[in-house]
């Protein structure tokens, strides 16, 4: 996918540039200040400020941070945030929060008229956030020169190659809790993948189109009929055992009193599986080592409770320690990786969220088209 860099604009001496980043970074109560605790986006963005400001330009960011719902909430200030910017990269201005306006979720052109009033150029590296149509996102290319950013271009580049030319074999690894929300990724790399391998709580509905028992597992019979056709495609592959506890049973970050129980393949009534078992261990260990290319985008069952983390472990070990490339997206996945000191071991870690399960899904993005749609491009 082309998209114009701003490398094109040459020399920025007395120019504006407008850059919209995702700042929403998490904060805490420090030392009796709120404080940013983790400043990766931030530290992300600060070569490409460094280059506009060696080139001349005067620098603005703005970005959104939390949800305060088109009001001026004290606590969804960016004021944390922009602390640490300015002790990152100085003389980056920092606007207030989007989102205390109205307009930009809604996108208002007026209010996207409004950021850039008085800027020469504009340069997009949220890629998280450039699945919305908001107005940061959508107003700005079409009433200044636009670009997009370094970061963004890294993130696109990455999943596009990925889906338009994967070294053989190509597997790709969707878990999480709900099949409503994977559905139709599954759905496109089953036609792009040699092996989708699919696991967490959406794997149970899979499960039962086997007529297998799942207990009171996480279910969702209006999509039965769609995942009876993939898996009939011969592509996808499900667990073939599972481990969980007795209904009610407590569990979470903190585990619980209960030992777990191994269920075979059907999980019987009155409980419910909350990880893969160890054969499915085995078998998609198996197939992970056995790829050239590795897309993997969610857990394979409740890993925030220590008990119900050996499935997404063996599999964040099992992509860290191939040959393969591999992309690694998905907030829960890459909280897997870093749990597990194996962030550093994957070709790329995409932090999109959300727009890049749709980059997978639909090819393209709202804020992607915005930038290639511009009339100065």
């Amino acid at each position: 996918m082309d998209l114009p860099t701003h490398e094109r604009w040459g020399d920025l001496s007395s120019k504006r540039v407008l850059v919209r980043v995702d700042f929403n970074t998490p904060v805490a109560l420090v030392n009796g200040e709120i404080t940013v605790t983790d400043d990766f986006r931030i530290r992300s963005t600060v070569p490409l400020f460094k280059d506009l400001l060696e080139r001349g330009a005067t620098v603005s960011a703005c970005t959104h941070f939390g949800r305060p719902k088109g009001r001026v909430v004290a606590e969804y200030s960016v004021e944390p945030v922009r602390r640490r910017l300015e002790e990152l990269c100085a003389g980056v201005e920092l606007l207030e929060n989007l989102r205390f306006n109205p307009g930009e979720e809604s996108n208002d052109p007026a209010f996207g008229r409004s950021l850039v009033e008085g800027y020469d150029y504009f340069i997009n590296e949220a890629f998280s956030a450039s699945h919305r149509e908001h107005a940061s996102i959508m107003i700005p290319p079409t009433l200044v020169p636009s670009a997009a950013g370094p970061n963004l271009l890294r993130e696109v580049h990455a999943i596009s190659g990925l889906l338009d030319s994967p070294a053989r074999p190509f597997v790709a690894i969707v878990g999480g809790a709900k099949v409503a929300d994977k559905l139709g990724i599954v759905k496109v790399l089953s036609a792009k993948a040699d092996t989708v391998i699919v696991g967490g709580g959406m794997a149970y509905t899979f499960e039962s189109t086997q007529g297998r028992t799942i207990g009171q597992s996480l279910f969702d019979g209006s999509y039965l009929d769609e995942c009876a056709s993939l898996l009939a495609g011969g592509h996808v592959i499900i667990p073939d055992d599972s481990r969980g506890l007795a209904l009610g049973a407590p569990f979470g970050p903190e585990g619980g009193p209960d030992d777990v129980i191994d269920f075979g393949a059907n999980i019987p009534d009155g409980y419910e599986g909350f990880d893969i078992g160890s054969r499915t261990i085995g078998r998609f260990v198996a197939e992970i080592e056995g790829a050239a290319t590795i897309l993997w985008n969610g857990p394979m069952g409740v890993f925030e409770d220590p008990r119900f983390g050996v499935g997404t472990e063996a599999v964040a070990r099992a992509v860290a320690s191939s040959r393969a490339a591999s992309v690694v997206g998905g907030g829960d996945s890459v909280a897997a990786l870093q749990q597990f000191g194996l962030e550093d071991q994957v070709t790329f870690v995409s932090t999109g969220g959300g727009a890049s399960l749709e980059l997978v899904e639909l090819g393209d993005l709202p804020g992607l088209r915005a930038l290639r749609e511009s009339r100065w491009n």
